[in-house]
């Protein structure tokens, strides 16, 4: 699905690009009908200047046949190229706005609706150019997998309603605290994977300390009264050649060890 929405997005701007070809091909023949007239009188005067013939000449009779034949090709050419050009004009919109909506469904797509954040689509399309970036760079990608503890509890004691606002609330601690480079998707129900790309595992960790201070500070506000928030985690490194679905698993797996600990990291 994601594959067609691509073709037919690439479809679209192959289209808008022939229509500024057409919009190029209307001037080139405005510019020839003009060379062509040009010539036309051109070679009406060129004999009498070059072999002196004195004043030009012309048969009276033919002149306002002439002179309305060029006025009414200049007219029906004008007219001609105006309506093309509106033509191409509402064409172009059309195209336009088609393509302008298909890329904003393509991106609503790849956004989970709740938090705000990219969904797990989004990292099967994120994930061949951060992990050949590292690679090319020779640079660590440092994966961060975070599980919301005791959500189903929440959902059960508050409501459905309190607990999609808890993952609301992780989410935005999370766009607050980490960098713009850093990528967050919420991975599974109450689970959310950051990429942080140019990160090895010990500055993951202080990025996860800088979090957990965070988080404190939001359970003494009682931001949500009776419920205080608990995070687990689990950080592992990609570099270059590893596979990566076992760097995920071993940070997934370190964030079960963390799990049910003190809700501040080791």
């Amino acid at each position: 699905m994601e594959q067609q929405q691509q073709d037919g997005g690439e479809g679209l701007r192959r289209e808008i690009e022939a229509l500024e070809g057409r919009d190029l091909q209307l001037w080139s023949i405005g510019i020839l009908i003009l060379v062509v007239v040009a010539a036309g009188f051109v070679a009406l005067i060129l004999p009498n200047i070059m072999w002196n013939l004195g004043e030009l000449r012309l048969d009276g009779r033919y002149v306002p046949q002439l002179f309305f034949g060029f006025i009414a090709l200049i007219v029906l050419f004008n007219v001609y190229l105006l309506k093309q050009r509106r033509v191409l004009r509402a064409t172009r919109g059309e195209l336009v706005s088609e393509l302008v909506r298909r890329e904003a469904a393509e991106e609503l797509s790849l956004m989970d609706p709740l938090t705000d954040v990219f969904n797990r689509r989004y990292l099967e399309r994120i994930l061949a150019k951060e992990t050949t970036r590292a690679d090319r760079r020779g640079s660590s990608l440092a994966l961060m997998m975070i599980d919301v503890d005791g959500l189903k509890a929440v959902n059960t004691r508050f409501g459905h309603r309190v607990g999609d606002r808890v993952l609301t609330e992780v989410a935005q601690l999370l766009r607050k605290n980490l960098r713009l480079s850093d990528t967050i998707i919420r991975y599974g129900g109450d689970e959310f994977l950051v990429l942080m790309s140019d990160t090895d595992e010990e500055q993951a960790q202080s990025a996860m300390r800088r979090l957990f201070k965070q988080v404190g500070a939001w359970n003494r506000a009682n931001s949500i009264p009776s419920y205080t928030m608990a995070l687990s985690f689990g950080v592992a490194a990609y570099s270059k050649g590893a596979d990566f679905a076992e760097v995920l698993e071993a940070a997934d797996q370190r964030m079960f060890q963390h799990k049910g600990r003190s809700s501040s990291p080791a």
